[in-house]
């Protein structure tokens, strides 16, 4: 499969049991991380500077947006403060639930 892009990697590994269940777990992990780092980005913050507002480390910043970890809303709330944002959650209804 060389010269295979990322897209084409993704739709042949989707054929592969519990990959896509696996790859939906992590996706919502992701899109935390994307909108803490869009959400830095829009006021131009490093992450040192939003570390500091928070009274933390660049490292606990970079765990967050790292979208590795599960962050509690309180944290999320406090993130959302420190770069004039407002947190906002959403339930979605699960297709088949």
């Amino acid at each position: 499969m060389s010269g295979a892009g990322l897209d084409d990697l993704h739709r042949e590994w989707l054929k592969r049991p519990g990959y896509e269940a696996e790859y939906e777990k992590l996706a919502e992990g992701f899109g935390v991380a994307s909108a803490l780092i869009a959400a830095r980005a829009r006021v131009g913050l490093t992450q040192e500077q939003v570390a500091e507002r928070l009274q933390t480390t660049q490292t606990v910043i970079a765990r967050l947006e790292s979208g590795r970890g599960k962050n509690s809303t309180r944290t999320l709330e406090r993130f959302a403060e420190a770069t004039g944002s407002r947190l906002r959650i959403v339930l979605e209804r699960v297709l088949g639930g």
